[in-house]
């Protein structure tokens, strides 16, 4: 007889459902009410391959076992019974939460000659769009397992107790101008800050920690998550509406490719009436979405949320336009979500404070600031019913397309300059 060894069994890492960003929810509640017969394909990718310590190859099987867990996994009564209680979760669609379950022949794991890691997921979107951040969260932490140790950990929580002063010194500096309003009888909106790091998180147990620790320092600033089963376990606000793959779908669905941003808001609005209304601007960039925002969406919607490009020059432009639509910007909020860290959100909030509210999601910058080289790894819609989809960036570098083709027809519709 010939020796085998044993293949290495990696205990599961998403071990609920509901670890998941919100968004994903609302997304999928949409979809599944309105076009739940909807095929997508989703492509991943790693932004800086050549940085990284090894190839993201070598966590192949590692990714498999993995996928093979999750799919194995159901909602348990308990977390049903917390999405229930979202008054914007209706009950049909939790009643399909309790028969659901991932299915593991629409995603397939291989690598190409260079060790790179290759994901492709292809299947009824109200299958295929529930993937993808559990997919990057375990990439992430299969990554970052092997590069871990002791002083890892030690720098995380140095980096962590620094955030924490931060927040304090923020939360004093807010105290002292909310004072100085008071004599003026005028009102500051409030700077507030969500964990939105669930897909780009080190490990899970650290995102969890980051979390808790932020929000028990100052539970006014960092109120809220995107991860669904942090809020439920911490009793914190859970925050998200839509992704770029909601808006990107209109591009292929039964509307006019011109109509497709209208077309996704109005779905919207459709579903949730009046519930979870922040647009999402940069799916064919910023002047284009403002071209078809107009009055009867920026009274519908309470506001904007922005994920690439200059974040002032963007905030100037939203606010412009709320003028130019008679609309007081002081009743709508901008949510920032681009890149973020605690100082940049707080130099966001002072430039607008006394103009328009705002909120700022963190990611990276919360879960994963151990000292390592981060990846930028993203899994994107790239077809839709058999035909390609785009999202045409404000950021150069962000586009992700392969046909060349439908690129430039897209920018020619909506009138957009190429920038990468």
């Amino acid at each position: 007889m010939t020796a085998t060894s044993n293949p290495i069994v990696y205990p599961p890492i998403i071990t609920s459902l509901l670890d998941n960003d919100l968004y994903k929810f609302t997304m999928l509640q949409a979809m599944l009410h309105q076009f739940p017969q909807t095929h997508g394909v989703y492509r991943f990718r790693c932004r800086n391959n050549q940085d990284t310590d090894y190839p993201l190859g070598t966590i192949k099987e590692a990714l498999e076992q993995q996928l093979d867990s999750l799919c194995q996994l159901r909602f348990l009564p308990d977390e049903l019974e917390y999405l229930r209680s979202l008054r914007f979760m209706r009950s049909d669609f939790v009643d399909y939460l309790e028969l659901f379950q991932l299915k593991r022949r629409f995603i397939t794991v291989s690598t190409d000659s260079k060790g790179r890691l290759i994901v492709d997921i292809e299947g009824p979107m109200i299958q295929a769009m529930f993937f993808e951040v559990f997919v990057l969260a375990i990439v992430n932490e299969l990554y970052f397992n092997a590069l871990s140790d002791p002083s890892v950990i030690k720098e995380g929580q140095r980096r962590l107790d620094e955030k924490v002063e931060l927040l304090h010194d923020y939360a004093k500096r807010q105290s002292a101008d909310n004072n100085q309003a008071d004599h003026k009888q005028e009102k500051i909106p409030p700077f507030i800050v969500a964990d939105f790091g669930t897909r780009r998180r080190f490990s899970k147990s650290w995102q969890a920690h980051v979390v808790e620790t932020l929000h028990k320092a100052e539970p006014d600033i960092v109120s809220g998550t995107s991860n669904v089963l942090l809020a439920k376990n911490l009793e914190m606000t859970p925050i998200g509406t839509m992704a770029h793959e909601f808006m990107q779908a209109f591009q292929a669905l039964d509307v006019r490719l011109r109509d497709s941003q209208k077309a996704a808001l109005e779905a919207w609005v459709h579903e949730y009436r009046g519930d979870l209304g922040i647009a999402l601007t940069d799916v064919v960039g910023m002047d284009a979405f403002l071209r078809d925002f107009d009055l009867y969406f920026a009274k519908l919607f309470d506001g904007l949320r922005h994920d690439s490009g200059d974040p002032y020059a963007w905030g100037d432009k939203a606010i412009a336009h709320y003028h130019k639509l008679k609309i007081d910007p002081k009743t709508k909020v901008l949510t920032f979500s681009d890149g973020l860290n605690l100082d940049k959100a707080w130099e966001l909030h002072q430039y607008f404070k006394d103009r328009i509210k705002t909120s700022f999601g963190i990611g990276t910058n919360l879960t994963n600031d151990m000292g390592l080289t981060q990846l930028n790894i993203v899994l994107k819609l790239v077809e839709c019913n058999g035909q390609p989809v785009a999202k045409l960036s404000d950021s150069p570098g962000k586009t992700m397309i392969n046909n060349d083709t439908y690129l430039a027809y897209l920018r020619q519709v909506f009138e957009v300059d190429a920038l990468d």
